[in-house]
């Protein structure tokens, strides 16, 4: 398996069996693409996990159905920006209906073959004559390069994500190709966070839903940026077959590890990416007594604003750390703790048995303006791991969305 980043900023492509279009319908006031089609050349398998906010957007709920309609294929998904169609009540369903119909209409299939993604301001209602306008254009488009699709689902994001990976299986080579938008509201249960993951094995929905749930356990539900849980996030995987590689269910950890790779760096880009961000920041937990005690530290040390804005202003407070893994609901014995930061080879022990360890102050705080930042903390309770991502907290974010509607 490797993973890599989808090649120069202006250019990615999907898997085989994929094509993509993008439009500017004017969801944006900006006039930025606001509106992309990933389609696939034949009915594609599928599977998709999504926000565990009980406020979920129409076409969260609308994907929802779609997915778990017996033997569902689908040939597309329409994306629009500048709307989320959260909060929106019957209307909203009819939108998102309307937007999966109007897309078979001009691509010739059936609506049910159409998934639907939105992201943008809540409680807004789509305006379904611009919508329509953009789905025609963009069909009109469509192409082997997808990165203007990737631009087009952006909203706060400063740029593009994308990112791509391979897997050997008994049958030969496959790919995994994805793009994913996200920078603000991050904080996945499952971030406004969409993906859309393309490969080209041949693999059953069952399969794609468990392989899909395991990377996303890996990636997606390991990054906060403010702690804030969207009611669009969405992660789509779609399977053609092109290559003939099968995906058995032996094969199953190989291909969700490759899923996962690729889902990793799409997650770390998102976090990075943060409102007003300046560097991403990740904390490896070791020394737990299983994964989810790892997991669970992890998170709410990524989650604790007081430790973002110590790193963004470059301050070893390394107190605030130990106050968020204590207060993250994990059983952990404080008179174990070891913290240092820097990644390996150049750490600075900073705790050591819960606490202070003898150290250069100066040399502790050079390490948190690197990018990545690390932070390492050793529970000291066995041999289990976790990691977690999240991004510097400044005073760019609160200027983002204290006028985020105005």
């Amino acid at each position: 398996m490797s993973v890599a980043p989808a090649g120069p900023a202006n250019v990615f492509r999907l898997a085989p069996g994929f094509r993509a279009g993008a439009a500017a319908c004017g969801l944006k006031t900006s006039g930025a693409l606001d509106l992309a089609l990933v389609v696939a050349d034949t009915p594609a398998a599928a599977a998709g996990v999504f926000t565990t906010n009980l406020v979920q957007a129409a076409p969260v709920l609308f994907d929802r159905a779609a997915l778990a309609r017996p033997g569902a294929r689908f040939r597309a998904v329409v994306a629009n920006s500048g709307c989320a169609n959260a909060c929106s009540g019957e209307r909203g369903l009819a939108d998102a209906a309307a937007m999966a119909g109007r897309t078979a209409m001009a691509l010739g299939c059936a609506p049910e073959e159409v998934l639907v993604l939105s992201t943008g301001v809540i409680g807004v209602p789509l305006d379904l004559e611009k919508v329509t306008r953009g789905i025609d254009a963009a069909a009109a488009r469509l192409g082997g390069d997808a990165i203007e699709a990737a631009r087009a689902v952006m909203t706060t994001d400063t740029r593009p994500k994308t990112a791509e990976g391979e897997v050997f299986l008994p049958g030969g080579r496959a790919v995994v190709r994805g793009f994913a938008k996200g920078a603000g509201m991050i904080h996945p249960g499952m971030a406004t966070m969409l993906a859309v993951m393309t490969t080209d094995v041949v693999a059953t929905p069952a399969l794609l839903a468990r392989a899909l749930r395991g990377a996303a356990g890996e990636s997606f539900n390991r990054i906060s940026v403010d702690g804030d849980m969207s009611t669009n996030d969405t992660v789509l995987l779609l399977a053609s077959g092109t290559s003939g590689v099968e995906a058995r269910e032996a094969d199953e950890p190989s291909f969700t590890a490759a899923l996962a790779g690729v889902c990793v760096a799409l997650a770390r880009q998102i976090a990075r990416d943060g409102e007003g961000a300046t560097r991403l920041v990740e904390i490896a937990v070791s020394g737990a007594a299983d994964v989810e005690q790892a997991r669970t530290v992890a998170g709410g040390i990524a989650r604790s604003n007081l430790v973002k804005t110590a790193i963004h202003g470059g301050d070893p407070n390394w107190g605030r750390i130990l106050a968020a893994a204590g207060s993250s609901g994990a059983a952990i014995d404080p008179g174990r703790l070891r913290l240092a930061f820097g990644p390996p080879g150049r750490e600075v022990c900073v705790v050591k048995r819960g606490s202070r360890a003898d150290y250069d102050e100066r040399a502790a705080a050079s390490l948190l303006a690197l990018d990545p930042v690390h932070i390492g903390l050793d529970l000291g309770l066995g041999e289990a791991r976790g990691v977690a991502w999240t991004c510097d907290l400044s005073a760019e974010y609160v200027a983002i969305n204290a006028h985020y509607t105005t």
